[in-house]
C-alpha cells in the first residue's frame, strides 16, 4: 500500500473513466432495446456509431491509464498525473458526447480524439523518460 499522491491521482482518473465506460455501455443497452438489435449491429448506422464510440474508448483508455500508472510508479509528480488524467477525462467525455448524441457537432469528436492522443503520446514520452532515468 502506498500514500503516493501520484498513484492516488491515477486511481481517481481510472475511476472517472470507468464511469464513462459505464455510460457508453448503458447507452448501447438502451439503444439495443429501442432498436430491437440484440446481437451485433445489424447494419444499423446508429448502432454502428454507438458501438464504435465504445470500442474507441476501450482501445485508448487502458493504454493511457497504464502509462499514467507507470509514470506514477516511476516517480512522476502528482501534478503531471492530474494534468494528463484531467485532459484524458475531458477528452473522453467530449468523445462520448459525440457518440451518444444523434446529431452531434464534429468538433466534439475531434477535440476528444485530439486530447486523448495528446495524453497517450505525452504519457508515453513521460514513461520513456522516467524509465531511461531509472536505468542510469
Amino acid at each position: 500500500m502506498t500514500d503516493s499522491p501520484a498513484i492516488a491521482a491515477v486511481a481517481l482518473y481510472a475511476g472517472l473513466n470507468a464511469m464513462i465506460l459505464g455510460w457508453l455501455a448503458a447507452h448501447i443497452g438502451r439503444l439495443r432495446g429501442r432498436l430491437k438489435i440484440y446481437m451485433g449491429d445489424q447494419g444499423h448506422p446508429r448502432m454502428i456509431r454507438a458501438m464504435r464510440g465504445q470500442a474507441n474508448f476501450v482501445e485508448y483508455v487502458p493504454v493511457a491509464l497504464i502509462l499514467l500508472l507507470l509514470m506514477a510508479l516511476m516517480g512522476a509528480p502528482a501534478i503531471a498525473i492530474h494534468a494528463l488524467g484531467g485532459a484524458l477525462f475531458v477528452g473522453r467525455v467530449l468523445h462520448a458526447l459525440h457518440f451518444t448524441a444523434e446529431d452531434a457537432p464534429a468538433w466534439q469528436r475531434g477535440a476528444g480524439a485530439t486530447l486523448t492522443i495528446f495524453v497517450v503520446m505525452a504519457a508515453g514520452i513521460g514513461a520513456i523518460v522516467h524509465g531511461l532515468y531509472a536505468m542510469i
